[in-house]
């Protein structure tokens, strides 16, 4: 359940009017060109009803943006995923039963009922793809803004990764320049660009003294027990609450992350 209370990030600014013309344009659509749900038997001028139908819509799609959406984000703070999924399933069966009451005004309880049914069930599927696809568009977007930023505030930020060895040589760098650093027995392997080229060096140190030297940074993230990531150069990621696979920018490498480093990386995007 833990994936439905995440916060759900939405636009303060309510496009009823945009909503409300995507909504009505896509039930005009499928009734006039689909034809589903015994639409093709009607005898009159399906034209005129399914413009009829995407203007039901309409107005159901505004009113409750309008109205029952704008009070909802007002009052339920922090807004959560399941929250979203039920407001949108909310609006899908207002806006079935709206339709159904219209073309069926003599209808009996049987029918509403079985009518009602489908569109919980259609609803249901309908709202899974949204909300989800939506979230992960919101969180895309949310990462490249913050990593871009990040980046920006760090640009003239340089770093030192000490060796531990008498004789070692500590390596310094720009911090928008590191890529990742794997352990590597009693070494640590630090990948970086160099020129805009992918480098990499062998440091006599540990991920915990090299996380300790780097703490200030949030961005310098551990995502595996074997690898500490610079967040900044993340290009992809990709994966599930199983876990992720990041590619940083210049080389192909994949990065894993451990299941139990996926929270704290969704926490420090969202």
């Amino acid at each position: 359940m833990s994936i439905l209370t995440r916060k759900y990030p939405f636009s303060e600014d309510i496009h009823w009017l945009r909503d409300s013309a995507i909504s009505s344009t896509i039930v005009f659509l499928i009734l006039y060109l689909l034809q589903p749900f015994g639409f093709a038997m009607y005898p009159g001028n399906k034209l005129l009803a399914a413009l009829i139908f995407g203007l039901i819509t309409f107005c159901c799609t505004a009113v409750y943006t309008g109205v029952v959406l704008r009070f909802l984000y007002r009052h339920i703070k922090p807004w959560r995923i399941w929250h979203e999924g039920v407001a949108i399933l909310g609006m899908i069966v207002f806006i079935a039963i709206c339709n159904f009451l219209f073309a069926s005004y003599q209808a009996n309880i049987n029918e509403f009922l079985l009518f009602l049914y489908w569109a919980l069930i259609i609803g249901a599927i309908i709202t899974v793809f949204s909300v989800f696809l939506e979230y992960n568009r919101h969180l895309r977007n949310q990462m490249e803004t913050l990593l871009s930023n990040t980046a920006e505030e760090q640009k003239n930020v340089v770093i030192t990764i000490s060796d531990s060895n008498v004789r070692g040589n500590d390596l310094t760098l720009p911090l928008n320049n590191l890529l990742y650093i794997e352990a590597q027995k009693n070494n640590v392997m630090v990948s970086y660009l160099c020129e805009g080229k992918v480098t990499s060096k062998e440091v006599h140190s540990t991920l915990t003294a090299v996380l300790d030297e780097l703490k200030d940074y949030e961005n310098v993230f551990q995502c595996h027990r074997s690898f500490v990531v610079n967040l900044n150069n993340i290009t992809s990621a990709r994966g599930n609450s199983n876990g992720y696979q990041l590619i940083l920018k210049g080389s192909q490498y994949i990065i894993p992350v451990s299941r139990s480093f996926v929270p704290k990386l969704k926490s420090f995007i969202a």
